[in-house]
């Protein structure tokens, strides 16, 4: 499968850059550019693609309102957001506005590749750089579920549970597969249901209500 990517970011030379590096991976293909969050938006609108590169400073229309806007379109693409500001306050705001993923400038262009494939599967990556710090604020709060966190909670069946702790971990749908003896497929399906039900919109929340219900121990 061809991953059709839509690249979004005020800088020419950073756009040819990131053609460039998508151009070495057979299975990806650029297939429009944007320099602000409204030509990213009718981009999305037209071209459909399965993910959205996105960088956070934008003239008119930022990368984090037009994430939240092309993740409203009725075929919405998935959004990595690729920038050079790492602090927490933006990687909080990226996956509120429903992205899947969030890296920073620097990452090589292998990482770029993954984080892409990963994000067109339907898992979720963060920059190794900020992962400790959310998860060490993910930890601090762990008692403070608000009271429908709660009671949402206490529906999951043990299976879910158990699903909610794989997820929290990072594993992928394959690795999920194989720990719960179930095909890659069936796991997907399970996901999707899961996420739905606690009101996850994908994989990057997820894990930060398990961390603040302690499931990830």
């Amino acid at each position: 499968m061809v991953i059709s990517v839509l690249v979004a970011d005020d800088s020419e030379i950073v756009r040819r850059g990131l053609y460039d590096v998508f151009a070495s991976a057979d299975d990806i293909h650029v297939v429009a550019q944007a320099w602000d969050g409204h030509s990213a938006l009718e981009a999305a609108r037209q071209f459909s693609p399965d993910v959205a590169l996105v960088d956070i400073r934008m003239p008119g229309m930022d990368g984090l309102v037009a994430a939240r806007e092309v993740r409203a379109l009725p075929v919405p693409p998935r959004v990595l957001v690729l920038t050079m500001f790492g602090e927490d306050q933006f990687v909080d705001e990226a996956v509120r506005a429903g992205a899947s993923g969030f890296l920073l400038k620097d990452a090589s262009p292998e990482e770029l590749i993954s984080a892409v494939r990963r994000i067109a599967q339907g898992q979720a990556t963060l920059d190794p750089a900020v992962t400790p710090r959310i998860l060490a604020q993910l930890a601090e709060h762990g008692s403070r579920l608000t009271t429908g966190e709660e009671q949402v909670l206490a529906t999951l069946n043990e299976r879910e549970t158990a699903l909610l702790r794989l997820i929290a971990r990072g594993l992928s749908n394959a690795a999920i597969g194989e720990a719960l003896h179930v095909t890659e497929g069936t796991v997907k399906g399970q996901v999707s249901r899961l996420l739905a039900k606690i009101g996850a919109e994908n994989r990057v929340q997820a894990p930060r209500l398990a961390y603040r219900a302690g499931l990830d121990r």
